[in-house]
């Protein structure tokens, strides 16, 4: 396996009288993957993607990007590195296309209109290249922002919530140019409160609660190990227990009798495997059912179900 691209070791932020933002975090990003990074508001997502770009100084931890440490070579590493942030941070009187050029020089890179074309007809911003960034909409201003984080060329990129606020065609419209990148070779790092946005994208996932990693997996392990199938049967019939034919199902009976619940399996077909068992079990042993209703869990249900046990426990 290559050398990660960026490697997180026992990174800490503490704000003075403040909280723990980010608590002794490890992580490793693989080169040419979709990482997505997913937790609640204030889980430290913003606050990690800050130290990695110079934005925040840790506490304590080491941050190496491409091999270097980023304490002792920051600016050359900082070159390589792009970030879509959160908030519009640039003047709003400047044009599209002066505010693009200065990004592409402020690492460094000479004025390459072609370049700068290129990024803003991939982006459909090319119409637009002579307006003022304030007379642009909301998701063209995003649009803005993944231009400004390319012009200089990044082989890392931080994708902060990049979709916030925009409509749900405009966000599909950013996946595909996300999905670009990812075939350019671009690493990209990506924190979302749009939980099909990594389902549909990521290689990995992460999941940050409290300024820390509760675990980081491959999307579709996650989703095997943790993933379950929920089927409800609705009986022809109440029943007021559990039949000995069904005694090896996880089944439970609804409130009225007159359902059966499974919850077992995974999210990728194991839980359906059994549901075909269970309603075999129910034909063998003469229960008529009206109607199946079956579901395999999400991401988002993994997600969510993962911080529900961490709030208990």
């Amino acid at each position: 396996m290559s050398e990660p691209i960026l490697s997180i070791r026992g990174l800490t932020k503490t704000y003075k009288n403040g909280p723990r933002a980010l608590d002794s975090v490890d992580l490793d990003i693989r080169p040419g993957e979709i990482f997505a990074l997913l937790g609640p508001n204030g889980a430290g997502k913003t606050t990690l993607i800050g130290a990695v770009c110079g934005l925040v100084r840790p506490t304590g931890g080491t941050i190496t990007a491409f091999g270097q440490d980023l304490s002792r070579d920051w600016r050359k590493a900082r070159a390589r590195i792009g970030l879509v942030p959160q908030e519009l941070a640039t003047d709003m009187f400047e044009t599209v296309w002066r505010a693009i050029a200065y990004s592409q020089g402020l690492f460094g890179r000479p004025y390459d209109p072609a370049r700068l074309e290129e990024i803003l007809r991939s982006l459909s911003l090319w119409d637009k290249k002579d307006a003022q960034i304030r007379a642009l909409s909301g998701g063209m201003k995003r649009r803005v922002l993944i231009a400004k984080a390319l012009a200089h060329e990044p082989e890392l990129l931080f994708l902060d919530e990049p979709t916030a606020g925009v409509d749900v065609e405009l966000r599909k419209d950013m996946w595909q140019q996300i999905a670009a990148l990812k075939e350019r070779g671009v690493t990209i790092i990506l924190t979302t409160h749009y939980i099909e946005e990594a389902e549909e994208m990521a290689d990995r996932v992460g999941i940050i609660r409290g300024g820390r990693i509760l675990m980081v997996d491959e999307k579709r392990a996650m989703m095997e190990r943790l993933g379950t199938t929920e089927a409800v049967i609705t009986l022809a019939a109440p029943l007021a227990a559990i039949p000995p034919a069904l005694a090896g199902f996880p089944v439970e009976i609804g409130a009225d009798g007159m359902q059966l619940i499974y919850r077992g399996g995974n999210g990728q077909g194991g839980g359906r495997a059994q549901v075909a068992q269970l309603t075999q079990a129910l034909t063998r042993a003469d229960i008529a059912y009206t109607s199946l209703d079956i579901h395999d869990s999400s991401l988002e249900d993994i997600f969510v179900g993962l911080l529900g046990e961490k709030e208990a426990a």
